[in-house]
């Protein structure tokens, strides 16, 4: 049998944990935690004349929520932040699975060839497919010389324009859960499920899919909760034509200078990702039940 610890020493490694881990959790409760408390408290306050606010109790800023123009902005991010998760999530198996099938060595440079562009600034991008999509760019001359359009064709602003730019924002996020799944998938699965009269479909559908569900609940996490608060895309591709919630945050707390409605549009966009987190995390619960 051990002996047991002198007297003492359990509370001075306690005070000595408490110490090293003082640092962070300040830092933690001063970005995050004082922050996220102010936004709540003045989502349900009165606003002055001059943008600010000025104490006071009201759930006026939610109620103004629930008129049509707004459940309509909160309506349509629910919708392309679902369709975005959708479209990633297809694209990002295409090419996860493309990636597993490569040799080892080819694999690292096809990835670092998807990292790369990222590592450039998001506005950057961002203007760089304004150009390409712009009147008489490299799309309008690529399209003009397949014959499916003839002179300069307006894409931008627009919808789809803002729809690309989302894709490509938040497609590398689909892409890497997705083959760090199937990237311990033996080849040979995939062959014997052929050898014993799967099609193509089949593979993909009975064998890689279900071994890559966790990749995919994992990727769609990572894309329809970011898109929920995007703000530059819309405005710099879709014309601020179309919100998302992260438009109407902005434009509350900018062009209305309502702060109140701005934090009260705020804790609404935070219970959103609240609640599509506990879905997400129902469903990987699920999962791993299944698998057990």
């Amino acid at each position: 049998m051990t002996a047991p610890p002198p007297a003492g020493v359990g509370a001075r490694r306690g005070f000595l944990t408490a110490a090293l881990l003082a640092p962070a959790g300040l830092t933690v409760a001063g970005l995050v935690l004082v922050p996220l408390l102010l936004v709540v408290r003045d989502s349900f306050a009165t606003p002055d004349l001059y943008g600010g606010t000025k104490g006071g109790f009201t759930l006026a800023n939610y109620r103004s929520l629930i008129d049509p123009v707004y459940l309509k902005v909160f309506g349509y991010s629910l919708g392309m932040a679902a369709l975005n998760a959708a479209v990633c999530l297809l694209l990002g198996y295409v090419v996860a699975y493309y990636l597993v099938s490569r040799a080892p060595q080819r694999q690292m440079l096809l990835l670092l060839l998807i990292i790369v562009p990222f590592w450039t600034d998001f506005l950057v991008r961002t203007f760089a497919w304004i150009n390409l999509l712009s009147p008489g760019g490299p799309v309008n001359s690529l399209t003009d010389a397949v014959g499916l359009t003839h002179g300069p064709a307006q894409w931008i602003p627009s919808q789809g324009a803002s729809f690309v730019g989302l894709v490509y924002a938040f497609l590398p996020t689909a892409i890497f859960p997705v083959y760090a799944s199937l990237r311990g998938v033996d080849p040979a699965l995939g062959e014997a499920a052929r050898d014993l009269g799967c099609g193509w479909w089949r593979v993909h559908t009975r064998v890689l899919l279900p071994i890559a569900r966790p990749g995919l609940l994992a990727a769609a996490l990572l894309t329809f909760i970011p898109t929920l608060g995007v703000f530059v895309i819309p405005v710099l591709l879709g014309g601020g034509k179309n919100q998302l919630v992260g438009n109407l945050i902005v434009t509350l707390y900018t062009e209305f200078r309502n702060q109140p409605m701005g934090a009260a549009a705020s804790v609404v966009l935070l219970v959103l990702m609240l609640v599509s987190l506990a879905v997400f995390g129902t469903a990987a619960r699920r999962l791993r039940r299944k698998t057990a």
